[in-house]
């Protein structure tokens, strides 16, 4: 097995980061938090991150217009009178911040809470107005298209047409339901379906605005955070501790705590799902839809979580390892249970890489395939999970089995570990140069594969599709770059950025008594291909493009403002030896001509034409007899694209690894939730083509036929 670490360089780079914070002009109020983490941001933002701007009146509009459209998106909160008061403040943010005060904030803060209460008056109104569904209006649902309301009385006006809507939607589907041929309930009139309609209505937005009455200024105050560092990029932000822990988790695949997701629900809190294999699961007692009405630290007083936030709740249910919680929940039958949990390191193993072998009997037989979700990565902690080690498993596991060649599926992977995806497209060349990252002073480092070995020298298939970012384009541009792999799919993301977190605590000295501070993401590199290209804005440009429902919709790092720049830096000496792949140009010919003549792809396509032509259409009719012919116009339209991938593909078959089976056996919910995912492949029309690529690679290419033949002896 062949791994290399490439850590030490990221960690010096996380050290230079840390030096000088005390240039920045900005002094923190010593008794307010919200000060001293504006400056620690500020402080990154202008020393660290990689195209640091001028903190002047340019950015202050910016911040200006983002803050105001993510604090009221949809325009049904402020009116012009807000506006006015708010607009004052335009040209004056950065000056605030260089004073680390804090009024434009406030007043918005001030202004947004006092509008939700008092549009919850509107709600609690107009839910039970009698409406007339047969006169004809009309509602834009686009917040970017509405002016804002010029008064009070236009700003209710717009709520009882948007609860109109609501209201109509729902009468319309419960209407539509009654009438199929096969509905064999009791017909209700069209009263009583709005009166249900109305009864769902006031459930959801009763549900809606108890989550919006939990809504603290520090939520808004991190939205306010955010719209500073996205005028520097779309990927800097700050991170409180609770959201810190979360991104440590997700990228780790691992949790101390009982093994349970939670949802919100009115004011308790309800299990989901519980996670196969953790502490929750081996005492069988908690179960899914229980409520939890309290939580005991043991030894301690129970807490009544009644009405608080969900990320509360997590936080007091988590723990570590070796100590125990108690819940009081209450179970579906209405019976009161108190539930002591032990906590434990529980394993998220959906998100770690996993395999299997596909046939497609008659054509081409025993492929590897490697499923990747997202490159994760907790090298810094003992025990850590590693996603470049477990895929080299995965490899050793498939040539085990003597397969012809391996599909690697990066598709809607967003990334993570830069060394992770180093050290894994090392399992695939000799040696030599896999990306180049380039700081925003100084000549470019380039990470490198240095060991000459090869795991893997087969065929090989890297799959990827419009969510594939960041570390994922690094591999998939490597492998094409090299010449190494084919790379099948849709044009990537187009994230050509590097993030490093750093944390506020550690950097800004003294203050104990107001930390936590968190954490700020940072903006602080740019990488490279080693042919001196960018996937910024671009993206990896398959070798072979697939039709993709959404290639019309505009997605991808261009589409965000203050996304960084495509640039371009001088390319690196780059080859392999392993393979050579001669005929690229009649592969993609032979693919397409296939892609052409394929029902389902047609229908792809099509579908994405329909996408793009619905794509602007946000105002909507609020009388019933054209709000029913519109449904039904698109209810026509949707059934001719519905089966798409829904069926299993006759002729193919997915199976686990021999090795894997065992665990299986003896782990039902790991059995149910492969089996889910073997039954998904199975309906994957773009595996299937991609199988078919492989099979018209091997048969073309000298390389690949020698391989094979090999494999046979």
């Amino acid at each position: 097995m062949k791994i290399m670490t490439y850590r030490s360089s990221i960690i010096v780079v996380l050290l230079l980061g840390f030096l000088a914070l005390r240039s920045f002009s900005p002094k923190p109020i010593a008794d307010d938090k919200e000060s001293l983490i504006v400056y620690g941001v500020m402080s990154f933002l202008n020393q660290v991150h990689y195209q640091p701007k001028p903190v002047d009146d340019n950015f202050s509009k910016a911040v200006y217009k983002t803050f105001m459209e993510r604090l009221d998106p949809n325009k049904r909160y402020l009116t012009e009178e807000d506006i006015k008061v708010l607009a004052t403040y335009e040209t004056k943010i950065d000056d605030e911040i260089q004073s680390s005060k804090l009024e434009f904030f406030n007043k918005a803060n001030e202004i947004i809470t006092k509008r939700m209460l008092q549009t919850r008056t509107y709600y609690d109104e107009l839910v039970k107005e009698e409406y007339n569904f047969e006169r004809k209006d009309f509602i834009e649902l686009d917040g970017e298209k509405l002016p804002y309301a010029k008064n009070d009385k236009e700003l209710k006006e717009r709520w009882s047409k948007f609860m109109k809507y609501e209201i109509l939607s729902r009468f319309e589907r419960k209407l539509y339901d009654q009438n199929k041929p096969d509905f064999d309930g009791t017909k209700k009139t069209d009263k009583e379906l709005v009166e249900e309609a109305r009864t769902d209505l006031q459930k959801t937005f009763g549900d809606w605005f108890v989550r919006m009455d939990k809504v603290r200024r520090s939520d808004r105050f991190e939205t306010f955070l955010s719209s500073i560092t996205n005028y520097f990029d779309p990927h800097s932000e700050y991170f409180n501790p609770k959201e810190k822990e979360d991104f440590d988790i997700n990228m780790g695949g691992k949790l101390q705590g009982i093994g349970a997701r939670l949802s919100q629900d009115g004011d308790y809190v309800r299990v989901s799902e519980i996670i196969v294999g953790g502490p929750a699961w081996k005492g069988k007692e908690l179960d899914v839809d229980d409520l939890i009405r309290a939580v005991t630290q043991k030894g301690e007083k129970p807490m009544d979580i009644t009405g608080m936030r969900l990320d509360d709740v997590v936080q007091k249910i988590r723990g570590k390892v070796g100590t125990t919680v108690i819940l009081d929940v209450k179970k579906k039958d209405g019976s009161l249970e108190k539930i002591e949990i032990v906590r434990e390191e529980v394993i998220i193993d959906e998100s770690f890489a996993k395999s299997s072998v596909i046939d497609i009997p008659g054509q081409i037989n025993k492929i590897g395939y490697i499923y990747l979700p997202k490159f994760y990565s907790s090298f810094e902690a003992e025990g850590g999970n590693s996603c470049a080690v477990d895929v080299a498993k995965e490899i050793e596991k498939l040539k085990a089995e003597n397969v012809n060649g391996i599909i690697l599926d990066l598709r809607n992977n967003s990334g993570g570990s830069l060394s992770d995806v180093v050290d894994m497209s090392g399992l695939f060349i000799e040696k030599g140069p896999i990306v180049q990252v380039k700081s925003r002073e100084g000549s470019p480092y380039v990470y490198s594969d240095k060991d000459p070995s090869v795991s893997y020298t087969g065929p090989l298939i890297v799959m990827v599709n419009h969510f594939s970012a960041s570390a994922s384009e690094i591999l998939a541009a490597a492998m094409q770059d090299y010449g190494r792999a084919i790379i099948v799919g849709s044009p990537t993301f187009g994230k050509g950025t590097v993030q490093r977190f750093y944390d506020l605590d550690k950097v800004i000295r003294g203050n104990e008594e107001l930390k936590p501070l968190g954490s700020v993401k940072m903006t602080m590199q740019k990488f490279f291909r080693i042919n001196g290209g960018s996937t910024q804005h671009k993206g990896v440009i398959p070798d072979i493009e697939l039709p993709d429902s959404y290639k019309y919709m505009g997605y991808g790092e261009k589409e965000y403002d203050y996304a960084l720049d495509y640039t371009e830096i001088p390319a690196q000496k780059y080859t392999q030896e392993i393979v050579s792949i001669e005929h690229m140009d009649k592969l993609k010919l032979m693919s397409e001509s296939r892609v052409k003549a394929n029902k389902s792809f047609q229908l792809i396509e099509e579908n994405a034409q329909r996408f793009k032509k619905n794509k602007d259409i946000t105002k909507y009719p609020i009388d019933l007899k054209s709000f029913s012919q519109m449904m039904k116009d698109r209810e026509q339209e949707d059934k001719k694209f519905d089966n798409i991938a829904k069926d299993d593909i006759t002729d193919f078959t997915v199976r686990n690894l021999a090795v894997d089976k065992e665990q299986l056996r003896v782990d039902e919910g790991k059995k149910s939730r492969n089996d889910e995912w073997i039954n998904g492949l199975k309906k994957d029309i773009y595996l299937y083509e991609t199988m078919v690529i492989m099979k018209d690679m091997i048969e073309q290419e000298k390389s690949f036929t020698t391989y094979v033949e090999k494999i046979k002896e």
